[in-house]
């Protein structure tokens, strides 16, 4: 990408959600170029480092984004199972007799790398998609999918968001509604089963959590699970509330699967590395005593600063603030979800 010699407008909610770009690891800094007026349309999008649970959101240009060093690496979670990582949401993988089977796939530039890692685990195409929810570092690769006969299966309220023009009101951005090849071609409403590739595989809506659309999906056979953006494994999580999103309905999903699940489950988050019951727990319990610390000052008519200035994550920093969102911003989050 070439130098940007000035901020450009659309960085303005990057500005607010980090503070100074320079302040930045350099990969914010380089992604934080757009495009000009016209030229093409600004997306965001989340960075898996390698190595690491660290999950940064930027804006960028994707004709001008350079993916070329981004690498897709396979983690085996079953004798069928496996999670992808790269640039975006986690993938979640299910191979065998049947079809190659994937959840999520990250951005389009990707689509062929994609492709590529899930031909060495199958010689089966990739025959269905699973949208976890709407947002584009989990639906950006759809359009190609979609081409290559892939059937692409959400929540009803996914296809709904993707079929307009959308706004994130925290991170001040707009998307474009998409072409009709990328939308989901098989909704549902509350669950849905596969059985390929000699699994279950559950799939079931979790109501205004990350999102109004979220989906999470139960390799049953495998005991393995894919919680999408409702679950962030050691950071603190992006609550979309202008999609419909609830810190509440995100404690829920994590009430729903915890009582579903064993010391062995694997549980592929939407951010993160893979992650354990105890994890989820975890991050569980952190949701709940912020939100429950966030609410008693909006119920005593505290300001957003003076909740923020309370500090109510002050313990959890340490495990959970070291991702995109720095602890503030967090709370402010929060905030404005209860307020609302």
């Amino acid at each position: 990408m070439r130098p940007v010699p000035r901020a450009p407008a659309c960085t303005k909610g990057l500005r607010d959600t980090f503070g100074s770009l320079q302040s930045q690891p350099p990969v914010v800094q380089r992604a934080a170029g757009c495009a000009r007026p016209g030229e093409m349309r600004v997306k965001a999008f989340w960075l898996h480092s390698t190595g690491a649970a660290l999950a940064v959101i930027a804006a960028i240009a994707i004709a001008q984004q350079d993916f070329s060093n981004v690498e897709i690496k396979a983690e085996k979670l079953s004798a069928t199972t496996y999670m992808l990582t790269g640039a975006g949401g986690n993938i979640g993988v299910s191979v065998g007799e049947d079809s190659a089977f994937i959840v999520d796939d990250q951005f389009a530039p990707l689509t062929p790398r994609i492709q590529a890692a899930v031909a060495k685990l199958s010689p089966h195409p990739i025959r269905f998609v699973v949208n976890t929810h709407w947002h584009f570092d989990h639906t950006g690769g759809n359009e190609n999918f979609g081409k290559a006969g892939a059937v692409i299966v959400a929540h009803e309220n996914v296809r709904k968001r993707m079929s307009t023009d959308q706004f994130i009101e925290f991170l001040d951005m707009k998307t474009k509604r998409e072409p009709r090849i990328a939308l989901p071609a098989l909704t549902f409403t509350r669950d849905l089963t596969f059985h390929q590739n000699g699994e279950e595989i559950g799939i079931f809506h979790v109501a205004n959590a990350h999102t109004d659309g979220d989906a999470i999906v139960h390799f049953r056979t495998s005991d393995v699970v894919h919680m999408g953006d409702t679950f962030f494994n050691d950071l603190y999580p992006f609550i979309d509330t202008s999609s419909g999103g609830t810190i509440d309905g995100v404690v829920a999903a994590a009430d729903r699967v915890l009582g579903m699940v064993s010391d062995s489950t694997r549980i592929i988050p939407g951010h993160g590395a893979i992650a354990t019951k105890a994890d989820l727990r975890a991050y569980r319990d952190m949701l709940a005593t912020v939100a429950a610390r966030v609410r008693e000052g909006v119920n005593a008519g505290k300001s957003m600063e003076d909740v923020i200035a309370s500090r109510p994550t002050a313990e959890f920093d340490a495990r959970f603030g070291k991702g995109f969102l720095p602890a503030n911003r967090f709370v402010e989050m929060v905030y404005r979800n209860i307020k609302r």
